[in-house]
C-alpha cells in the first residue's frame, strides 16, 4: 500500500464517488487509491462528520460496505420540486440520447451508455428512471452493477408493444460500430 496522507485520500474519495453517481464498495475504492481499508474508513468518517458540520448540502451514506455520496436530508423539499419540474419539462437533447441508447441496445450498463456518448451519465439515468422512462435491473455479469432498459411507460407513450417496433430496430440494434465502441 502507498503512504497518501489523510486531505488526499479524502479528496479522492469524494472525486469517485462524485463521478460513480452510485454507491461504490469500500474494497473498490482500496484497489483504486491503494490505501487500507482503515484509512479509507477514516477518511469516510471524517467527510461525513466535516459536511454535518459545515452543513453541507452533500452527505456520505454507508450501507454495509458500500459508501454513496447523496444529498443532504435537510434539502429535501427543494430537490423535490426541482425533480418535479425536471419530469414536467421536456427531455433534453442528453436525455433523449441515453434513452435512445437504451432503447436500441438495451439491456445495457451505464459504462456501455458512457463509451457511446464520451460523457457522464449519472445524472440522465437518474432523471430517466425517475420519469420511468428506463428500468434498472441487476447485471448478471457482475453484482455490482446495473443494467438499464426500456420500462413499459416508454412503450405505452410511444404507443408500442415492444422495442423492436422502434423505427429500423433491426439495423440499430446490431450496429457493429456502437459493439466496437463498447467492445462487444
Amino acid at each position: 500500500m502507498k503512504f497518501m496522507e489523510i486531505e488526499k485520500i479524502k479528496s479522492a474519495i469524494e472525486s469517485i464517488l462524485f463521478m460513480s453517481g452510485e454507491a461504490v464498495e469500500i474494497s473498490r475504492i482500496m484497489k483504486v487509491i491503494e490505501v487500507s481499508k482503515e484509512e479509507i474508513e477514516n477518511a469516510i468518517i471524517m467527510l461525513q462528520n466535516e459536511y454535518v458540520a459545515r452543513k453541507s448540502g452533500l452527505a456520505i451514506l454507508r450501507k454495509e460496505d458500500a459508501v454513496q455520496m447523496a444529498t443532504s436530508p435537510e434539502n429535501a423539499t427543494l430537490l423535490n420540486q426541482l425533480v418535479k419540474s425536471e419530469i414536467q419539462e421536456n427531455l433534453s437533447k442528453s436525455a433523449l440520447e441515453v434513452l435512445a441508447i437504451v432503447a436500441y441496445r438495451g439491456p445495457i450498463t451505464r459504462v456501455e451508455i458512457e463509451a457511446i456518448r464520451g460523457v457522464n451519465c449519472s445524472f440522465t439515468l437518474r432523471s430517466l428512471l425517475m420519469r420511468s422512462l428506463v428500468e434498472r435491473i441487476g447485471n448478471p455479469k457482475d453484482s455490482r452493477g446495473y443494467l438499464y432498459k426500456i420500462s413499459f411507460d416508454f412503450l405505452k407513450k410511444l404507443g408500442v408493444d415492444s422495442v423492436s417496433k422502434l423505427p429500423d430496430f433491426e439495423n440499430l440494434s446490431k450496429d457493429e460500430r456502437i459493439d466496437s465502441v463498447i467492445g462487444n
